[in-house]
């Protein structure tokens, strides 16, 4: 007999150079919104979870302000891109790649992310 894991049992998991560091349950998670994480180094992450339940994290600062508020932003897609707007100026992040779209020579950190 297999038993299922609930998403209450999982946990999200960023890797950091060579070991995965858990952030938070996968249940803090609603889809469109994010939860922001402190790293063992004193940095922020912000996690999102799109409606398909795939994770994403980057940087929690926004470098155009210094401002920790990343997982505060809306999330959309354009073009076939995630991302989220920063809640101050409205810059958009790439979740996959950290990229700014508004602001190509600008970018955040983007973590691989897993749920386990």
């Amino acid at each position: 007999m297999t038993l299922a894991l609930e998403t209450t049992d999982l946990k999200v998991q960023l890797r950091l150079t060579d070991d995965w560091f858990t952030v938070c349950d996968l249940s803090a998670l609603l889809p469109g919104r994010g939860v922001a994480a402190l790293l063992p180094d004193g940095r922020q992450v912000a996690v999102f979870a799109d409606r398909t339940g795939r994770l994403y994290a980057i940087d929690n600062r926004d470098p155009f302000t210094g401002a920790a508020v990343l997982s505060r932003g809306l999330t959309g897609t354009h073009q076939g891109r995630p991302f989220v707007a920063s809640p101050l100026l409205k810059q958009r992040f790439d979740l996959e790649s950290g990229q700014c779209l508004d602001d190509e020579a600008v970018r955040v950190r983007a973590y691989e992310v897993k749920a386990a």
